[in-house]
Parts: C-alpha cells; structure tokens; sequence
C-alpha cells in the first residue's frame, strides 16, 4: 500500500510512504506512482489524540504514545 500525504508535521510537506507485503516500510519526498486511488483520509494529530476521518473506513479516534502536531490530507493507493 502506499499512502501520499499532504500536510504539515511529516518530514517533507508532501510525501509518500511505502510498505511493503513483508511488512517493512519507507517514505519518500514527493508524489511516486503508479497511483490506484483506494481511500481519501483526513487525519488530525494533537498530542496524542489521532482523529483519522477516511472516506472508506469512516471515523476513527486513537490514541499514540509519543506527542505530535500534525495536520494531513491524504490518499490510499495500491
């Protein structure tokens, strides 16, 4: 899956993140293809409440253990 984000907070202001079937994962600067749009999210990080709202799965509140600030538009792609 891979996850293309826009926002602040993420090490670059657009970004995508890979992970791999095996389960590793890594992120890269800028927009990679191919894109096969799965989900469009909007995700929320305040401290350490994460308020996630994903046009697949819906509503989602969590809770993380480290502190962040961030504010993220993104897609789902295969």
């Amino acid at each position: 899956m891979k996850y293309i984000e826009f926002g602040i907070g993420s090490s670059w202001l657009i970004r995508t993140e890979t992970e791999l079937d095996e389960g590793t994962e890594f992120e890269e600067k800028g927009i990679v293809g191919p894109i096969e749009l799965q989900s469009l999210y909007i995700r929320i990080w305040i401290g350490s409440t994460v308020l996630l709202i994903d046009s697949k799965e819906g509503f989602k509140r969590m809770k993380k253990k480290r502190k962040e600030l961030k504010l993220i538009l993104g897609m789902v792609s295969k």
